[in-house]
């Protein structure tokens, strides 16, 4: 995936910044619960009496989201640099790693970082060791 630099503002960073913690804010307010993206989907599999109205609501918020930015701003052109099967490894193994860490990235890294939890830091910490190690392997190590 490259990103063009020359179009780069951090506006639209710190937009959608502020919005994720807003919506995390306003999820845990409203209905005691942490938004972490993994929990909220794989509870959708197994759903316990009454949480389905409200997860399918906060995931499919999730996929509008894009859509409703387009009709407003009109996004950057967006390479990926990789095939399918590799994405397919990619998000396979993504799944992996967080029924292992008992959370994803939004759910440790936004929410529990902001709650100071020791595990959720460590869990991020390791998020963020894998994958400064998968890009220095594949751009440095693999790369023909």
């Amino acid at each position: 995936m490259t990103i063009d630099w020359a179009s780069f503002t951090p506006w639209s960073a710190l937009v959608g910044g502020a919005l994720i913690g807003l919506g995390a804010a306003i999820l845990a307010l409203f209905n005691g619960r942490i938004a972490g993206v993994a929990g909220i989907v794989g509870a959708l599999l197994r759903p316990a009496p009454g949480d389905v109205a409200w997860r399918s609501a906060f995931i499919a918020g999730l996929i509008a989201a894009f859509p409703i930015y387009s009709i407003v701003v009109w996004p950057p052109a967006l390479t990926i640099d990789a095939g399918y099967p590799a994405l397919v490894v990619a998000g396979l193994l993504v799944g992996i790693g967080t029924r292992y860490g008992s959370g994803c990235t939004s759910g440790h890294g936004v929410c529990g970082i902001s709650r100071l939890s020791p595990r959720s830091i460590v869990a991020t910490m390791a998020f963020m060791a894998a994958g400064f190690a998968t890009v220095f392997v594949v751009r440095h190590l693999l790369a023909s």
